[in-house]
């Protein structure tokens, strides 16, 4: 029997030889360069995760976490914690809940890496959307506060808070599609027929796009952490792969969560919603439209082909990764071997959307 992925992704642990790095060098350059720094400095890995690895650094006084590229060579684009340190820079000034970001090495020599270092938010991360352990009102108030801070983002002016510039002009599918496929060529293993139709068909079926926001890219339950209480979000995390572009494509990635059957993850298809306290999938629609003064959402097919797509082309690259000995998870094999699958599932929905 495997463990519960709040056992094994939650808290931290000792890092890992591949991942060690300078913590002198580390300490030398908060004290220069964060307010308010007094070591002496210990360092712990995250567990969870493996695209950017991410450390918890703890001082008497503070606790902070840094975020660092991945060692080692990397595909186009990807593991831009420049970007990250940014965004969340531009929100936190918002009142939007992010954590406090505090200062950015650009300089790769200090640890090996570019990285930054942002303050510790404290509360709940949870691994299983079933939200095994709290009560079904609970549960509804994580749902609830999750779609609610969605909502939020995509309202926030990004030109206002001086990100007009975070994202290319431009169909963002568009954009997004031809992406995904150069990041799927450039790790690509063996040939999968679902993804070749996918590829072919996705640039010619682009649909249109009548609104601009903040687009995270990665929201999903556990990308967040809750306050105690759980009756709100505390912080907004990983945002790796944020620019502006189309809000459906958040909103269509979380909502894709109802679709998929359950696998102890983010997964909720064919669990007892009712009966858990969780929002159905229209309730879910309805909770983000409410949010956002959209009257009615699009059919969506179309939207999550495209999701289980972009999916695969993470995958795949988390896949070259792993192979180069680069990846920052141990869990990373497993992942890389979905692919097949999702890159099947993708097509089934390009099928339900006209393909």
């Amino acid at each position: 029997m495997s463990a519960a992925p709040d056992v094994v992704f939650s808290g931290t642990k000792p890092v890992e030889p591949r991942h060690r790095i300078d913590a002198a060098a580390l300490d030398g350059w908060m004290g220069a360069n964060v307010a308010g720094y007094a070591g002496p400095l210990t360092l712990r890995q995250f567990k969870g995760g493996q695209s950017n690895p991410t450390y918890r650094l703890e001082t008497p006084g503070r606790a902070y976490v840094l975020r660092r590229k991945p060692f080692g060579p990397l595909l186009p684009s990807a593991h831009a914690v420049e970007r990250e340190f940014r965004l969340i820079g531009a929100l936190h000034g918002t009142g939007f809940p992010v954590p406090r970001a505090d200062a950015l090495c650009e300089d790769a020599g200090v640890i090996g890496a570019v990285f930054y270092v942002m303050e510790a938010v404290e509360g709940a991360v949870h691994w299983d959307a079933g939200l095994p352990g709290l009560a079904p009102a609970a549960r509804r108030a994580v749902y609830e506060a999750m779609i609610g801070t969605l909502a939020r983002l995509h309202g926030i002016d990004h030109a206002a808070v001086g990100l007009s510039d975070y994202g290319r002009p431009g169909n963002y599918f568009a954009r997004q599609v031809e992406r995904w496929t150069k990041q799927y060529r450039a790790a690509e293993g063996e040939r999968l027929e679902a993804a070749e139709r996918l590829i072919a068909w996705l640039p010619r079926s682009v649909p249109e796009q009548d609104r601009v926001s903040i687009v995270h890219g990665d929201y999903r339950l556990d990308n967040m952490i809750f306050s105690p209480d759980r009756g709100r979000v505390a912080a907004v995390l990983d945002w790796e792969l944020s620019t502006l572009g189309d809000p459906l494509a958040d909103f269509s990635y979380l909502l894709m969560h109802w679709v998929l059957p359950a696998d102890g993850r983010s997964a909720l298809g064919g669990l007892d919603l009712a009966a858990l306290g969780i929002p159905t999938r229209a309730e879910a629609a309805a909770l983000y439209c409410r949010g956002t003064g959209r009257d009615r959402l699009p059919d969506l097919d179309w939207y999550f082909a495209y999701n289980l797509f972009r999916l695969v082309g993470i995958l795949q690259g988390i896949a070259g990764r792993m192979k180069a000995g680069t990846a920052a998870s141990d869990h990373a094999a497993a992942m890389a071997a979905r692919v097949p699958r999702l890159a099947e599932a993708a097509w089934s929905f390009a099928v339900k959307a006209g393909a």
